[in-house]
């Protein structure tokens, strides 16, 4: 090889070694901090080491408040029509069988007259049914004549069910019904006890069937409905306690217990619904719709944990300020980057390593005074 581009490598080598041992030792250097002893009095710094603590095994979950479906209530109109008036407003409270609304349609005066003209015409038929029967068993009618009787009596006792059960249906009592007597409006009303939560009863506003005139939930039986992933469905069984949170208000933490698990996988997200009990009183102060997020609670367990207080963090990793020195006049302190497990209020587990272990000692207060 030609002398100079050899002497020329060997310079680059040496120098490009040069410079990774220098950034080393600069970041090195960069991680450690020295404390004279007065500085840390001063600061009130506490120095500790690892211990064990007691943990909740927690499993991390969201959800949120509702109430099972017998308890909720989309009210339409089977036939549809115009709103001709509205009883009710969002928040009001109504009982099982109150008026929420009246629709008007000229089909339901249809339904009356057609109605009234097979419940006329039955008696008739039903008479000629029994004549023919008769003169049929007697031989002196023909078989042909018997059974169309039949076949006509068979067919008005169906259409005189079958409209008797659409006027039912449309909250018109067949009963009440004359000649005299035909409404072209229906009456509404609330097939539960609860709160109305919407409403698109606007007067003169069309309501097809296939739309919501009034939503009612009954509030009195609110309670927590959480997502469980399929994975940790095994963990989980009834009794268990939760710990769960209201929207952005982290701070105030309500209690629950497990009530039931469900038996089937939601295919969307692989999910399982866990409900949970609600206190009365906290039930009062609930909405249904409002997202929690919350921690289940199904077993403990001892960790080696510090206060959380220790640990300063930098993007998604967390670092330790550990005493690689102490003297009569002052700490020396190296910032390591740890890996942590469970958490809870007041400590954090810290897995141990080569660096750190139960014996090491580490900076527990102070620490954003460093950062």
């Amino acid at each position: 090889m030609n002398k100079l581009v050899y002497t020329f490598l060997v310079l680059v080598a040496f120098t490009s070694c040069k410079e990774t041992n220098t950034e080393e030792t600069q970041t090195e250097t960069s991680n450690i901090v020295a404390l004279t002893k007065e500085q840390f009095e001063t600061s009130k710094m506490e120095i500790g080491s690892p211990k064990e603590h007691d943990f909740d095994d927690v499993l991390k979950v969201s959800g949120k408040i509702d109430v099972p479906a017998k308890d909720k209530a989309k009210i339409t109109a089977v036939l549809g029509g115009y709103i001709k008036a509205s009883n009710v407003i969002i928040g009001q409270k109504v009982t099982k069988g109150q008026a929420i609304a009246v629709i008007e349609n000229t089909e339901f005066i249809d339904i009356q007259r057609d109605y009234l003209e097979i419940s006329e015409q039955l008696t008739y038929l039903k008479s000629e049914y029994v004549r023919q029967k008769t003169l049929f068993d007697e031989n002196i009618t023909s078989q042909k004549n018997y059974l169309k009787a039949e076949s006509d009596y068979q067919q008005a006792v169906s259409s005189y069910n079958s409209l008797r059960e659409k006027l039912q249906l449309i909250n018109i009592n067949p009963n009440a019904i004359s000649r005299a007597k035909l409404s072209s409006q229906v009456t509404i009303f609330s097939p539960i006890n609860g709160v109305v939560v919407t409403t698109n009863a606007n007067i003169g506003a069309y309501i097809a069937p296939e739309n919501t005139i009034v939503e009612i939930v009954n509030d009195a039986n609110l309670l927590l409905s959480l997502a469980v992933f399929e994975k940790d469905i095994l963990k989980l069984s009834e009794g268990q306690e939760i710990q769960f949170t209201i929207g952005e208000n982290a701070e105030t933490i309500y209690k629950s217990k497990i009530k039931t698990i469900g038996k089937a996988i939601n295919e969307t997200d692989r999910s399982i619904p866990v409900f949970g009990d609600l206190d009365t009183d906290l039930k009062k102060k609930l909405v249904v719709g409002m997202f929690t997020d919350a921690k289940i609670i199904f077993g403990n367990k001892k960790v080696l944990a510090l206060p959380t207080a220790a640990f300063s963090e930098e993007g998604d990793k967390k670092f330790l300020y550990l005493v690689t020195k102490k003297t009569a006049t002052g700490y020396e302190f190296k910032k390591v980057a740890v890996k942590t497990g469970i958490e809870n209020e007041a400590f954090t587990e810290v897995l141990t390593n080569s660096l750190l272990n139960q014996n090491s000692e580490v900076l527990t207060k102070g620490v954003f005074q460093l950062n």
